[in-house]
């Protein structure tokens, strides 16, 4: 089963889209950046500037599997290529665990929030994302 939307990923594990963990690929300063949310969640552009100093800018389709290392549908925080920065959104902290991609389009993993801190090799925590009420 595909699980290369947090719709499609959600119906395949059988859990709530919120808890589907999307890492969102940004272009920052001429850097490639993950930001890993909620499936709920969605960018907050004034919140995304005001962390980052830019507006948020995500890389195109072509670009994701280039500087990240991951096809689109299959974008994960592990075994990224170096130099990709990996940010947590702070939408995830609500989940004791959530449902990351592995690699590809048709993977996911369930971790603790604890563990996708640890294993991805995050930068820290961001509050870049607003979720519904």
């Amino acid at each position: 089963m595909s699980s290369a939307t947090v719709e499609l990923a959600a119906a395949a594990l059988g859990c709530e889209p919120a808890r589907i963990a999307k890492s969102l690929s940004f272009l920052v300063q001429e850097r490639p950046v993950l930001v890993v949310a909620a499936g709920d969640a969605r960018v907050d552009n004034a919140r995304f500037k005001a962390q980052f100093q830019v507006k948020a800018k995500m890389l195109s389709h072509d670009e994701v599997e280039e500087l990240v290392g991951h096809p689109v549908g299959g974008v994960c925080p592990f075994g990224v290529r170096p130099g990709v920065e990996i940010y947590l959104d702070e939408s995830l902290r609500r989940f004791d665990t959530v449902f990351p991609a592995c690699g590809s389009a048709n993977s996911a993993i369930e971790v603790t929030v604890t563990e996708l801190e640890r294993y991805s090799g995050s930068l820290g925590w961001v509050a870049v994302c607003k979720t519904p009420q």
